[in-house]
Order: C-alpha cells, then sequence, then structure tokens
C-alpha cells in the first residue's frame, strides 16, 4: 500500500519516520505535501531514502491512502482531490468533517473511504458499539489548562477573566456542532466523538478552564441501553509541538498496521 502524508508536523514526521524504517507490514511511503520546498528539504534529510514531495492537489495520484495532518484552511484543498481520485482519507482535522456530507456523498459517488483515527481519544469502539442499540446521552467534558484558553477569541469575546482563576470554571457548554463554532481550532477530538455515536447535533460537549491541570484532560460519558460506562484520558504532548498529544501519531500508526494485520483486536 502506498502511503501519502500531507502536513509535515508532529504527526506526519512521526508517522512517516515509522514508515521509513519499515515498521508498518506492507506499506511504503510514497510522497509528502510539505508547506515550502525547504521544509521539504529539511523532511528529508531526516530520511533514509528521499521521498517526492507533492502538491496537495496531486499527491493522491500517486498514493492508495493519504493521511491529513494540515491546518483547517488547507483540508478542503486535500479532501476534495483525493475523494475524486477514489483514494482513502485519513482525517485527523476531524473537526473539519461537521456538517460536510458533501465530502461523504463524494467518496460514495467514487468509491474513496474517509477513515477517523481515534488520534487523542479513547472508547470510539464502545461508542461505536452501543450505537447499534440506542444512545441515550453523550457528554464529552474537556478541560484546559488556563494557559490553552487564555488566548482563545471566544475567552476574549465574552470578556471572560481567566488571569485569576483558582478554581474550575465552565466556559462553554452545549451541542458539539455550537461549541465549534465559539472553538474551531479545539473540537477535533469532539467531532470524532460525535461521528462515532449521536453525530454533533446531540452530542453534548463541555469545555472548562482548570488551574490545577497542566495538560487537556477529556472525559466521555455515555449512557445507553447496552451499558453505561464513563472514561477519561490526559495526553502527554509531543517534543515537537506542545499542542499535539504523542498519541496521535501513534494511532495513526497503529491504524496502518491494522490494513495488514492477521489478528485485529477492536471493532
Amino acid at each position: 500500500m502506498k502511503i501519502g502524508i500531507a502536513g509535515m508536523g508532529a504527526i506526519g514526521m512521526r508517522v512517516a519516520q515509522e514508515l521509513d524504517r519499515g515498521g508498518i507490514k506492507g506499506c511504503t511511503l510514497a510522497g509528502f505535501s510539505a508547506r515550502t520546498a525547504e521544509r521539504a528539504a529539511e523532511f528529508n534529510a531526516h530520511l533514509s531514502t528521499q521521498v517526492p514531495h507533492y502538491e496537495l492537489a496531486a499527491i493522491a495520484d500517486h498514493c492508495d491512502l493519504v493521511i491529513e495532518a494540515l491546518p483547517p484552511q488547507l483540508f478542503n484543498d486535500l479532501a476534495t482531490s483525493v475523494l475524486k481520485a477514489g483514494k482513502t482519507l485519513v482525517v485527523l482535522s476531524a473537526s473539519q468533517l461537521l456538517g460536510r456530507q458533501d465530502l461523504i456523498d463524494l467518496a460514495a459517488q467514487t468509491g474513496a473511504k474517509i477513515e477517523v483515527p481515534s488520534g487523542a481519544m479513547l472508547g470510539l469502539d464502545a461508542i461505536k458499539a452501543v450505537a447499534m442499540g440506542q444512545i441515550s446521552q453523550v457528554v464529552l467534558e474537556t478541560r484546559k489548562p488556563v494557559a490553552g484558553l487564555i488566548k482563545a477569541p471566544y475567552v476574549a469575546q465574552m470578556n471572560i477573566d481567566l488571569t485569576t482563576l483558582t478554581e474550575p470554571l465552565l466556559v462553554l457548554e452545549g451541542s458539539v456542532s455550537e461549541v465549534a463554532q465559539a472553538f474551531p481550532a479545539n473540537v477535533n477530538v469532539a467531532a470524532a466523538v460525535s461521528l462515532a455515536g449521536l453525530g454533533p447535533d446531540k452530542t453534548r460537549m463541555e469545555v472548562w478552564a482548570d488551574p490545577s491541570l497542566e495538560r487537556n484532560k477529556h472525559t466521555v460519558r455515555v449512557t445507553s441501553d447496552s451499558s453505561d460506562f464513563s472514561m477519561s484520558i490526559q495526553n502527554r504532548p509531543s517534543a515537537e509541538n506542545p499542542a499535539t498529544g504523542i498519541i496521535t501519531a501513534l494511532s495513526v500508526i497503529s491504524l496502518l498496521r491494522q490494513k495488514t494485520a492477521t489478528l485485529k483486536v477492536g471493532t
């Protein structure tokens, strides 16, 4: 399987290095897309062999599967070209799929696939399982250190003072669709949870500023006719980008390994 990577930040680089060393059976790194030629050369310097650099619109022509690890404003250019080519698109910017039935319809027309890895969240397999029955409620509680929210545009617009916070403060609550309007850069986890279960309009989300935390903490609570459960995760940040958890790249590597695995565990 020929793999392409669009976006060579902390996630793209880690996955590329795993492919380069032969750590994903049956998969090879066939191409990548970076911001500039200089960035492309820097990336290739970390690999054992030179890998071709392609524009976003062209990478799907050379790959079977393309991993999207881009800034939100570049998502559509890549997604459209990959899906039109009938290839598989692995989406890390899950929030960009909200309200994009057109992309799902395009994939259905061309035979393309859209896959969302677990990324920084846990328990998506359990949510998908209970969704085969009846789900009463899904609530995602996201708690962030004050430093992670204090510069958010929504906080400034609402004149929320976090500088003297001594205890957790609920900054915003609503459906995932509503919260995505206020925090467009911080809802990839919520988007994945909603797509696995009730959808973005019925999945509830709470955003908290918590002065006791040093890392983001996500807790999902689910009530259904088959089981009730809650799960929490605190991700360790990657050295390359503190805003990206180490586990996100590892979840992509796990997804790729499942493509050719003899034994598969989990739904």
